[in-house]
């Protein structure tokens, strides 16, 4: 929440906007194995897409590097600091910025020779939000970028289709 915090700041929404929208929420966490595979070229550990979060939290257990963000269209590979943990911003905080804050689109690459372990925390509104563009975001010059959508549909309509980048977004 502090970090949520920091970031609804930074965007100057309105005081308690993003607790409310946050405070109560889903919260999970997804550990992920990758065993190592001799022809990694071959095989995709976790397909292109973007995370359906306000914020997901990424710890990489034993120093084997997979996770890939796409940047102007190429892959880029992300070297994680020893016990670092990667912020990434999802959907949610997409549509909740009006687009100050994008949505990653990654995807995880498995290794040749060594085993890679990771745990992502996935950080959501409740289920009974609506969230939409922040009021602070929208002026004449910056329309909405984003419609009103209820969460419990966002979140079922999500994991039900392919992941396949940013595509639902």
């Amino acid at each position: 929440m502090m970090l949520l915090g920091f970031m609804a700041k930074a965007l100057k929404l309105e005081k308690g906007e993003m607790e409310e929208l946050f405070e109560d929420g889903m919260q999970s966490v997804r550990i992920t194995y990758y065993p190592p595979c001799p022809q990694p070229e071959l095989v995709m550990g976790l397909t292109p897409h973007s995370d359906a979060t306000g914020i997901t939290i990424l710890l990489q257990i034993n120093g084997v590097d997979g996770l890939q963000i796409k940047k102007d269209g190429v892959w880029i590979p992300v070297s994680f600091l020893p016990d670092a943990l990667v912020v990434n911003v999802g959907d949610v905080l997409e549509i909740l910025s009006n687009g100050v804050y994008t949505s990653i689109e990654h995807r995880a690459t498995v290794n040749a020779a060594k085993e890679r372990i990771s745990i992502a925390m996935f950080f959501n509104p409740k289920f009974s939000a609506q969230t939409k563009p922040a009021p602070s975001q929208i002026n004449p010059q910056n329309p909405p970028l984003f419609k009103q959508v209820g969460m419990e549909k966002y979140f079922k309509d999500f994991f039900s289709r392919k992941l396949d980048g940013k595509s639902y977004l």
